[in-house]
């Protein structure tokens, strides 16, 4: 499957300077534990992928990106039980989750993140408005997740889903 990726150029809510230096420090925690992250993304799109990416460096941290906006992609790549999907949705704390254990079990990495949600301005419901974002981390053998809450516009939204998985992601790290 190809997707194409955006540029930080192309990402104007983003702030790029605190962007680069918490993925700087995310690349030094992994590098020094040796770890490589894998990321799972659906209403990100493979932002966060292509963050890691630019920076220089990257392969010797970064294994892998999933893309799995639709939900047979989640299962066919990542391994989520349509069952779940269809009892809990895609965007749960379950199928963050199992995207997040997905990305360890199809990749060579032994850190991932994971992130679904609706990003809008279509998509949402009463029990999951636009701006609702899962986010799901395997650190250290543990699996955390967090639910959150973005305003804005589609793009707003997925830009804080960037920003709140990095920094979520280096805390985890940090700990």
């Amino acid at each position: 499957m190809t997707t194409a990726s955006l540029s930080k150029n192309e990402l104007p809510a983003l702030d790029h300077q605190a962007l680069d230096a918490n993925l700087t420090q995310i690349s030094l925690q992994l590098l020094k534990h040796r770890h490589r992250l894998a990321t799972a993304e659906s209403c990100t799109g493979g932002m966060i992928a292509s963050a890691c990416t630019d920076l220089s460096g990257a392969s010797d941290w970064f294994d892998r990106g999933f893309v799995t906006y639709s939900n047979a992609a989640k299962t066919d790549m990542l391994g989520v039980p349509p069952t779940m999907i269809e009892q809990d949705g895609a965007v749960s704390e379950a199928v963050a989750r199992a995207m997040a254990d997905g990305a360890l079990t199809h990749s060579q990495a032994n850190v991932s993140l994971a992130v679904t949600g609706v990003a809008g301005p279509t998509g949402g419901s009463d029990a999951k408005p636009v701006g609702t974002v899962w986010f799901a981390w395997c650190v250290g053998g543990q699996t955390h997740s967090e639910m959150q809450h973005f305003a804005g516009d589609r793009t707003a939204i997925r830009a804080a889903a960037v920003r709140y998985a990095l920094q979520r992601l280096l805390g985890f790290l940090l700990a």
